[in-house]
This record gives structure tokens, sequence and C-alpha cells, in this order.
């Protein structure tokens, strides 16, 4: 490993806002001398891309590898919320990330989740209480306290909550926010708990509103959430208020690219560069206060190399010096990790999914493509032997979300806007708890599907009775330990099958994912039973009043 060396071309330095011809000189991993001299090689060293929020797991790999996938697409370091695997793992599970993170030359930053689990209205493995978000907030690991989900609990001082954020000043550490279409005096008053960031913005008004409360705000291009287009006129008027993240990106896409393609896209629009270029690093180092380099004296050797500035594409990944990725092609080296799970699950069978009709019209949640929220309407179900059934012509499937922590009997629902014509797709990763779920054309498939994750103590699967692709996650039923590139062509596999079966939803399982997520509106199913947001409560799946 040869962590010293000289490098020349056109340095871009963000922290001054200019671009010169020089060397960079590196010993030992540390900027040691930068001179300011002509010099024939045109390459751009710039400081390497920061992915301000994302959820390791959601890439369905462990940190070290996932650390192999992003290096290629000059991405340094992360703001990374673990509070996937800390609903399953709990403490044990942060751990387990952190550590695996710290077996490669990859820059990971941890938070503290602040809500696990995000609801009460659901079952998790473990609960975090103020007393654990005290204890890491303690930890020189731990950077800031992950998205506040619960924010109608902010709104109404939730003493538990209001004790973790306390926590997170005490120690003076940054508080990440969680506010989708929060407004007005109940906006101020969670902004005013010392909240400072949002990346659950998809509408250009709000994100200004937020803004102008004194909030930065994460832009989001993820598999599912796509929040790009609609917010990045931002950069012309808020520029330094703006960061880049993926928040969710599953492992195909996380190859193909990273926050490099916000980038490009984002340049091809017009932008200035510097003001892009910041929104993808420096912003989020200077928010987060990361011991990431920005190419200045004494600074870790955190740098890209590329060819063209108005068309980044990362031709070298240096951190700390060492060349982590060059040419599209990873240089760190796959490491052995365990396998921690929690699987407390036994087979379905079909009585456990058995809906009897009541005579009554059902409410079903209306998925929407591209985004997490859902709208709710009420529609007649199609009835067979005294119980309700998925109805296919219409695009109305069942849904059943399952407790894997304990045997108790599934919750249904039913959903609009998969397009499935065939088979089920079921999954154990289900935000945030991640229980089971699955949505099918008929009881069958879907206890096919579900059943083979159970075999496979987690993992995501597309099935029917002709074909079925499987993409086992034995760590916390969230991460593959396998080769990155692996795990990605798996689940391109499954996520094709996916669309055979006649998904018209651009990323079917991470859409299926946020189906459980209780906090985003506004009709969601838990291992409880149907949720409506927008009264934060369980609600029943039949019509309110009188049958018709």
């Amino acid at each position: 490993m040869n962590n010293s060396f000289t490098i020349g071309g056109q340095i871009v330095d963000l922290v001054n806002s200019r671009i010169f011809s020089g060397v960079v000189v590196v010993d030992d991993g540390k900027i040691t001398k930068i001179e300011e001299q002509p010099v024939g090689n045109t390459q751009y060293i710039m400081p390497g891309f920061v992915d301000a929020h994302v959820h390791i797991e959601s890439s369905m790999l462990v940190p070290s590898e996932f650390a192999r996938l992003a290096s290629c697409h000059g991405t340094v370091a992360t703001v990374s919320d673990p509070h996937e695997i800390a609903n399953v793992l709990g403490k044990k599970g942060i751990r387990y990330m952190i550590d695996n993170g710290k077996k490669v030359p990859f820059k990971f930053f941890f938070g503290a989740p602040s809500c696990v689990p995000s609801t009460a209205f659901e079952t998790s493995g473990f609960t975090l209480d103020a007393d654990d978000i005290e204890e890491l907030m303690a930890s020189p690991d731990i950077y800031y306290l992950s998205e506040v989900m619960n924010y109608p609990g902010v709104i109404h001082d939730d003493p538990e909550l209001m004790r973790k954020i306390a926590a997170a000043k005490k120690y003076h550490k940054p508080i990440d926010g969680h506010a989708p279409a929060v407004t007005g005096t109940d906006l101020q008053k969670y902004v005013g708990a010392g909240i400072t960031t949002d990346h659950e913005c998809f509408r250009l008004a709000g994100a200004l509103e937020k803004i102008s409360l004194g909030m930065k705000i994460l832009i989001r291009e993820g598999s599912a959430a796509k929040n790009f287009e609609a917010l990045i006129p931002l950069m012309a008027t808020h520029p330094d208020k703006l960061m880049f993240c993926s928040d969710d990106k599953h492992p195909n896409e996380l190859v193909q690219g990273h926050i490099d393609e916000l980038v490009r896209r984002a340049i091809a629009m017009g932008y200035d560069v510097m003001d892009v270029l910041k929104a993808a690093s420096l912003n989020a180092v200077r928010h987060y206060r990361l011991p990431v380099g920005m190419l200045q004296l004494g600074d870790d050797a955190d740098f890209i190399v590329v060819d063209d500035l108005r068309n980044p594409v990362a031709k070298q990944t240096y951190i700390k010096g060492e060349l982590v990725a060059e040419n599209g092609e990873p240089k760190i080296k796959v490491v052995e990790t365990a396998v921690p799970n929690i699987f407390e699950r036994p087979f379905l069978y079909g009585q456990d999914l058995f809906v009897p009709d009541q005579g009554r019209r059902i409410k079903v949640i209306e998925c929407l493509d591209g985004q997490l929220i859902t709208k709710s309407f009420l529609a007649d179900p199609k009835v067979e032997n005294g119980g309700i059934v998925s109805d296919v012509e219409n695009d109305i499937l069942k849904m059943i979300v399952v407790n894997r922590y304990q045997p108790y009997t599934p919750a249904v629902a039913f959903i609009k806007g998969f397009g499935l014509k065939r088979g089920a797709l079921a999954s154990s990763v289900a935000h945030d708890s991640h229980n089971l779920v699955a949505v099918g054309v008929t009881d069958k498939d879907i206890l096919h599907a579900v059943n083979l994750l159970i075999e496979h103590t987690g993992g995501v699967t597309a099935y029917c009775n002709t074909e079925m692709v499987a993409v086992p996650l034995p760590v916390a039923g969230l991460m593959s330990n396998e080769d990155g590139y692996e795990v990605a062509q798996a689940y391109q596999n499954a996520d094709a099958l996916a669309k055979r079966l006649g998904s018209t939803l651009y990323a079917p399982f991470m859409t299926l994912a946020f189906m459980a997520l209780l906090v985003i509106p506004e009709l969601k199913l838990s291992d409880r039973g149907l949720f409506d947001v927008t009264k934060f409560a369980l609600t029943s799946l039949y019509e309110e009043g009188d049958p018709c």
C-alpha cells in the first residue's frame, strides 16, 4: 500500500471556490503540500462525493461490500443511518455495521437511530430508549441523531423522544429530520426542537418553507423515492442549503451509479459547477463536521480524479491516500463477515390469509411510482367462497405483513398500483421493523413466496408457479454476506421477474418495502393491521358505518 505520492492536475478547491493548476503532495495518507504551478496534465483533482443520508442496509450489502461498489463512482463517505438493522438487532446491529465498515478503507459515519421502532403500532426486534441513545451519543463512532421520524412526538412533546433529542444536544451532535407534509406551526415547533435537515421533501414549496425556518434540504434520488427533478431548482436560489443523498438504493442501481449521477444531471441542466460539487461533498462535511478531506493542507487525502469537470466520471478514487477504485473497478478487497439474525417465524398456511367478507367496501392502499407516500380509496371487494381475494382485473391485490419475531397471524390489506398479473413478490426488507411483506394475485402464490423467505431466514423473492428467483439475505434478513456484484445481479434477476409478472413499478421491491412504513402518509400496513397515517392510528380494513 503506497499512501505517499505526488499528483498533478487542475485542482478543484471547493473551500475557496477556485480551480487552479498545481500538484498535491500526499505523505502517509495526508496532504502535506499543495503547490500552485503550471502542469501539463489537464485532469481534474476534486473532493470525493459524500452521500448525505443513506441506509446501507437498503443496498442489501454489508458496509464493506457497499464500499467496494460506491467507491467506483467517486463516493468516499456516507452519512449512514443504521436504523434498519437496529430494528432487528438493536445496539448489537449498530455495532456490527460500525465494525464491518472499519474493515475497509472507506469513511462510514453512523448515527444513533432515534425511532426504533418508528411507531408503537408495529413489532420490531428491539426498542432503543432514551438511555440507549444517551449511551450511543457518547460514542465517538456516532456522529449524529438519525432521522426523527416520529414528528407527532416532537409536536406533542413526547417525553421519551425529547430525551433522545436532548442527548444529541448534550454531545453537540446534529439532529436529522423526517417530516413529510408537515407545515405551519407544527413545522415551526419541529424545527424549533433543534432538527436541522429533511430528506422527505417532494414539492418545492415544502422545501422552501423548511429552508425559511433554517433547515438544510437533502435532495434524494433513491431506487423508489425520486425527488431530484422537483427539488433541483433550489440549486439556483439556495445552493448552500442543499446536499445530495440516495436514502435507499438497491444493489443493481448502485452498480450503475451513486451521487455522481446527480452531479452529472445537475451540471447538464446548467447549474453552477461549484454549487453542484459543494452539494455533493462540502456541504455535508461542514454540516455533520465530518473528518473527510477537502483538498486542503493537512487534510486526509480523500479525492477523486476525473477527466471532464462538466461530466465527471471517477477515473481514480483515493481515501486517506489509498487508491480504492480505478476505472470503474474496486481495489478494496472482499472481507469475511458474520451473519447475525433474528427470525422466529413458522411457515404460513392458507387459513392465515383468509379475509371474511362483511358486505362492506374495503379501504385500499394506492401506491405511487417513484414516491413513498400513498393514497387511499374505497372499493367493492372481489369475494370468493365468503372471503375477499385479489381483484387482478382492477389491480387490487392482497398484501400481507407477517410478524417475523413472534408467531402471530398475518395482517392483511389490499393495494393498487403493483400491476401484477401472475405470481407474488415477498421481502423481509419492510421498513422499518422489517417484518415480512408480500403482495400477490392469489393466496397460494403469496404463501409460496413468503414460505420461501422463511426457509431462507430472510431475503427477497419473485415467484410464480413456473419461475422463481430468490435473493437470500442472511444478515438480519436485510443484507447478503456475498460479493456485492453477485448480489446486484441476483437482485436484477428478481426485479426482472417481477416485471415479467406484470409489475409496472420502477422499483417494485423497494416500493413494497415502504408499504409497511407507518410514518409516511397516507395509508400503510403493519404487522398489527392497517394504519391511517393522517390520524396516526390503526384503522379497520372495512368501510366504517352500516353496510349497504
